[in-house]
């Protein structure tokens, strides 16, 4: 079976976030399957808070075309998103609506999004480990058409875990690689 290509995104623009050393430790485990990573940084894409006036006036903005055509040539996503006020972050909304537009007649409806699949991890200083964003995620990428795998990792106490930007709870990243290494598995099913 062909390896599944994979957009690796964190809906946290922070350094030295927590969400984003999950990304990076769910990265390495994916490419280690043979999967196919492209790590995507939202500071590289600078997207203005969705308007529908804006999109009438201007249409898509630059960032939101390129993040749509990396998202249309993949097959999946592996996603890491804090939870604000017991759902996902307004950065990681902010982007998916942009992306989910379509910009002529001819582009079929969330071509960025349907027909692909998704895995989802939070990490957070919390005794949830941000869990509750990650149900409303799951809400939001099914009514997009993805089919997201059904286990989901919240990583608790992330700041006791996590030092430097990296996962080095022995633990936690073996759990971090576990999980991603059963999507790359399902992603490789869902893709052929």
């Amino acid at each position: 079976m062909p390896s599944p290509k994979l957009i690796a995104l964190s809906g946290s623009a922070r350094r030295g976030s927590l969400n984003r050393a999950v990304l990076s430790t769910a990265a390495i485990a994916a490419s280690s399957t043979g999967a196919e990573i492209t790590l995507v940084d939202l500071n590289d894409y600078e997207l203005p808070v969705f308007n529908q006036d804006l999109e009438d006036a201007e249409g898509l903005p630059d960032a939101a075309r390129k993040l749509k055509t990396l998202f249309r040539a993949s097959d999946g996503f592996i996603l890491a998103s804090p939870e604000h006020n017991s759902s996902y972050s307004a950065l990681l909304k902010n982007t998916i609506d942009w992306c989910s537009r379509t910009e002529n007649d001819d582009e079929p409806p969330l071509s960025a999004f349907a027909g692909k699949s998704a895995v989802l991890l939070a990490a957070s200083p919390g005794a949830l480990g941000g869990l509750r964003g990650l149900f409303a995620l799951r809400e939001l990428l099914q009514n997009l058409r993805v089919t997201v795998h059904p286990e989901m990792l919240a990583v608790r106490s992330a700041h006791e875990v996590i030092t430097d930007g990296v996962v080095t709870d022995a633990k936690w990243a073996k759990k971090i690689g576990d999980l991603v290494k059963e999507y790359v598995a399902f992603a490789r099913k869902l893709a052929s």
